[in-house]
Parts: structure tokens; C-alpha cells; sequence
């Protein structure tokens, strides 16, 4: 496994509630067995317990994102090294079971939890891969959707640190919405721009009917 999926992990936890929304699809243990995997062992130890747990850590992994989308750079630090003191990981060389073109071991690190519960694990694993993600590409490169009322969170992984939305659904909607907003003020100013020249030409009207009485 990539050590750039452990950060995927991180996101999708984050994205399992849509606060704007009022939303939140963590709810049951299968809930938390689909954010493992079909394929994971570490599913299977989940219980009833760990509902309540995974909702208290992806509080504090959407914690990050919040400071680092808001620019607190330490903050955002400071959040997650909390979480990867809480929940340590042990780096191992892996590829036993996987091979490569030419048939030898496909080496590659992989993170090994000591989990006392599948939120434990699941937890590590989020928290070390967010951290690979943060120290290699930057804070700035963690993210939340910029299309009210979507928070979900993403990792910028573009080449000139532009991307402001979670998925191309919420870019479009929030480039409509841009451009219906624009086109109202457009209309509003046009409004205003002909009100107050009717006021204009009334006043002048006005100024010409008194001047004529007074000649009179």
C-alpha cells in the first residue's frame, strides 16, 4: 500500500458527516467496516464502542483541515501531532505478497498499528498518512470545499496549488452560482443606473415646470 492512501483515509473519514447539511453517514459499525475496506482484517474488530470513538477523531482530524484551510499553519500542526502521539504507528518494509514485473518482492513501506480497537487503528493510519501528506506537499495543501454549504475536506495534490473544491459537482455549482450572483448585481446596477436617471430627468422637468410659472 501506497503511503499516500493512508491520507485518502484520513478524508474519507472527515467526509463521513456534511455539518452544513446537517448530515452524518457514521452511524453503525458497517459504517466503519466500509471506511476499512471489503478486504480489511482491522474491520472486523469493530463494535458498537467505536462509533462514538471514530466520530471524536474525525472531529479532530476535521480540526486540521479547519486550520490549515484558515491558514493557522501551527495550528493545524499542533492538532495533528496530538493525534500521532495519541495513536503511534511502526513503520515496516512490506511486499511478500506482491510482485513485481520481473517476479521479485514489490518492497514498499507499509504502516503497522498496535490498535487496542478498530478505531485506534484506523486512527494511525489516518493520522501518519495526513502527516506524509502535510510535510511533503504543505499545509495549504489540505483543504475544504469552498461550494457552501459542502465542507467536505480534500487533499491538493495539482500542480499549481489551485484547487478549491472537493469534486468537479461542487466546482460547477459554485461556478453557477458565481455567475447568477454576478449577473444580478449586473441587473441591480442596471436598475439603478435607470432609477436614478428617471429621478434626474423628473428633477429636470420639475426645474423647468417652476421656472415656466414664475416667467408666467
Amino acid at each position: 500500500m501506497e503511503l499516500a492512501s493512508y491520507a485518502e483515509a484520513a478524508v474519507r473519514l472527515v467526509n463521513t458527516e456534511e455539518p452544513g447539511r446537517g448530515k452524518d453517514a457514521l452511524t453503525s459499525v458497517e459504517a466503519i467496516r466500509v471506511l476499512f475496506g471489503p478486504d480489511s482484517q482491522a474491520a472486523r474488530r469493530a463494535g458498537d464502542a467505536d462509533v462514538t470513538r471514530f466520530r471524536a477523531v474525525r472531529g479532530r482530524l476535521r480540526a486540521v483541515f479547519t486550520s490549515a484551510a484558515e491558514g493557522d499553519e501551527v495550528g493545524a500542526v499542533d492538532l495533528l501531532n496530538s493525534l500521532l502521539l495519541e495513536f503511534p504507528v511502526s513503520p515496516q518494509i512490506s511486499g511478500h505478497d506482491q510482485r513485481d514485473a520481473d517476479g521479485r518482492p514489490d518492497w514498499h513501506m507499509h504502516l503497522a498499528e498496535h490498535p487496542s480497537n478498530a478505531t485506534a487503528g484506523y486512527a494511525a493510519i489516518a493520522a501518519m498518512g495526513l502527516a506524509i501528506h502535510l510535510t511533503q506537499y504543505g499545509v495549504d495543501r489540505l483543504g475544504l470545499c469552498g461550494a457552501a454549504p459542502c465542507r467536505n475536506a480534500y487533499l491538493d495534490t495539482s500542480t499549481n496549488r489551485s484547487r478549491r473544491y472537493c469534486s468537479d459537482r461542487c466546482a460547477t455549482r459554485a461556478n453557477v452560482a458565481a455567475y447568477r450572483a454576478r449577473k444580478r448585481r449586473e441587473t441591480e446596477k442596471s436598475e439603478e443606473s435607470t432609477e436614478q436617471s428617471e429621478r434626474t430627468g423628473r428633477t429636470a422637468e420639475n426645474s423647468h415646470r417652476t421656472v415656466a410659472r414664475r416667467r408666467r
